[in-house]
């Protein structure tokens, strides 16, 4: 939010686009605005959500180096016949490309993705080198 924030003031014309939505509306959202990630903890494994409604598993690619987890993809465009039009639209489509630092290395080998319902779920496992060790004290 923050980091958002901050953004806007180094753009001044994407404020003037959040003011001007109000008045005549949001023609199309924005890229950065689409599609929204959840990204979170659990146990040994990172786990990455998001929404991608009418996008097709092989328009989706992921990659991951290190802790930099990536994700593209893109969503076409509806056809419309001639003579159509949109007085309305709301829905996204076009290309996205979101890249998280995660807390650690990832284990590439066991990375588990998978895109049902709409939903893509990543399931990104920590590399064996990151995990905490317990050491064993040795006597004399």
């Amino acid at each position: 939010m923050l980091m958002t924030n901050f953004t806007r003031l180094l753009d001044p014309w994407d404020e003037c686009e959040s003011m001007r939505q109000p008045f005549f509306g949001q023609t199309e959202p924005s890229n950065a605005e689409f599609p929204a990630f959840n990204v979170w903890v659990s146990g040994d494994d990172a786990i990455v959500t998001s929404e991608l409604p009418g996008i097709d598993r092989g328009a989706i690619e992921i990659s991951v180096v290190g802790k930099t987890l990536t994700v593209r993809g893109s969503r076409r465009s509806e056809e419309l016949a001639e003579g159509e039009s949109f007085p309305h639209k709301e829905r996204w489509f076009g290309q996205f490309n979101k890249t998280f630092e995660l807390p650690f290395d990832i284990d590439a080998d066991g990375i588990r993705a998978q895109l049902a319902g709409g939903i893509l779920e990543i399931s990104l496992p920590r590399a064996e080198a990151e995990k905490p060790r317990k050491i064993e004290i040795k006597s004399e």
